[in-house]
């Protein structure tokens, strides 16, 4: 009887063991056992890997972190009309970070604008479209960015003008411009336009750029994604409702996809802080969620109010255009070819380009002086660039050239002066 008595003991005492064990392990699914070669997945990976591809689509990088210094610690001055505002510290760490914030705070300040302590956040952090993020994704977001080593560094205060920095002048903001809540889906649109919509409107906070700015910072809902110029970083967010701009009505969405994700299409290149979208953020997101933005941008209501330019308005002195035709030729063509066709994708055409025949001659002019690349991407690891003439051609030659572009090949834009390359000439790109 004995043996069997503390054989009996002895199973039973593994049993319990056992069930202490799974008990501990539902308490804390990170500790699994590892099996090598093996990769364990659970829940709380599960969110985190989440809330990192949220954090990609959301582009939080690019503004939180400064040039050389630790991902997501901050520091990182954005210049605004009104003064430089400092990216604050978002890593885990509990001084001068996030560390001591719940999801709970997480998803008020996102939702809200407004942080842990009460104080109300510039518009400069896109709070209006962060707004339409769902508590889930907010949740996601706030563990991955848990998950990041944290980085002790103190949050550097802003330098804004007088009266700018009084900080209750935001209510008056807040209550012309800034709208609360979630993405609704529209239940007349299918699934996939609805996820398009969430990402354009909500993480990806396109808007931003693609809507134009007045003096008190706002943007006008009834003008979104109508074009703009993107204040203090001197280039123009084309118009996306608009075909004679980037208006996406004519493109198919294998073109929209590639120039969104791949940063180069048969339609066109992105350079500028557009290339920096697609390289900090777009190209990460899955086929199918840069499908979904692309069916929701082509959907994008027309509103082409300006009509196209008069035969008189496209009127260039025959010295010009020759002075045009001959830099063209020296400069140009090599890429473009002798009638603007280019050799797209690599170099994009500029015959038929919007891009080139947009009411603001803004970003060909920079793109002639200061030259670019489009992003390197996983699917475009070594893209093809332009460089810069600044050096090789004045302010003449520069608008001549431009000029050429933009009217020639059938083009419907019109011609520059010199002062116009002049001003931008004296910028340092950005």
């Amino acid at each position: 009887m004995r043996p069997r008595t503390r054989m009996g003991l002895l199973s039973g005492g593994i049993v319990a063991l056992a069930l202490v064990g799974l008990g501990w392990l539902y308490l804390h699914p990170g500790y699994l056992p590892q099996v090598p070669g093996a990769v364990v997945v659970n829940a709380t990976t599960q969110t985190i890997n989440q809330g990192e591809y949220l954090a990609r689509a959301g582009d939080c990088v690019a503004c939180h972190s400064a040039p050389g210094g630790k991902q997501f610690a901050g520091g990182r001055a954005m210049p605004t009309p009104f003064g430089n505002l400092y990216v604050p510290n978002i890593t885990a760490d509990d001084e001068t970070g996030i560390g001591r914030w719940t999801s709970d705070d997480f998803y008020r300040m996102m939702h809200t604008g407004i942080s842990r302590d009460g104080t109300l956040l510039y518009p400069a952090m896109p709070f209006a479209s962060y707004t339409k993020v769902t508590r889930k994704d907010s949740d996601a977001i706030f563990a991955y960015l848990l998950s990041v080593p944290p980085v002790q560094q103190p949050n550097r205060p802003h330098e804004l003008r007088f009266p700018y920095n009084n900080r209750d002048l935001l209510l008056g903001w807040r209550a012309l411009y800034f709208k609360q809540g979630e993405y609704v889906p529209d239940p007349k649109q299918p699934a996939e336009w609805n996820r398009g919509a969430y990402l354009v409107q909500g993480l990806g906070h396109c808007a931003m750029c693609h809507t134009a700015i007045n003096v008190l910072g706002g943007s006008s809902e009834s003008k979104a994604f109508e074009g703009g110029m993107i204040p203090n970083q001197n280039w123009y967010a084309p118009s996306l409702t608009s075909n004679r701009e980037a208006g996406l009505g004519n493109w198919s969405i294998k073109e929209i996809t590639d120039l969104l994700q791949v940063g180069i299409s048969h339609r066109g290149t992105v350079y500028g802080p557009m290339a920096e979208v697609v390289y900090n953020s777009l190209q990460y997101l899955s086929d199918k969620d840069v499908e979904a933005m692309a069916v929701y941008l082509k959907a994008l209501p027309q509103r082409d109010s300006e009509p196209l330019p008069t035969s008189s308005a496209q009127l260039v002195s025959p010295n010009v255009m020759e002075l045009g035709r001959k830099v063209y030729a020296k400069q140009c063509a090599m890429c473009h070819g002798d009638e603007g066709r280019g050799q797209p994708p690599q170099y994009p055409p500029l015959a038929n380009n919007q891009s080139i025949t947009m009411s603001s001659p803004v970003n060909s002019i920079r793109m002639v002086l200061n030259g670019g690349y489009p992003p390197g991407t996983k699917k475009n690891p070594r893209p093809h660039g332009m460089p810069p003439f600044s050096h090789i051609l004045n302010d003449e030659e520069v608008a001549a050239v431009v000029t050429y572009i933009r009217v020639a090949w059938g083009n419907s834009g019109t011609p520059v002066a010199p002062a116009q390359a002049n001003e931008l000439r004296k910028l340092l790109p950005e």
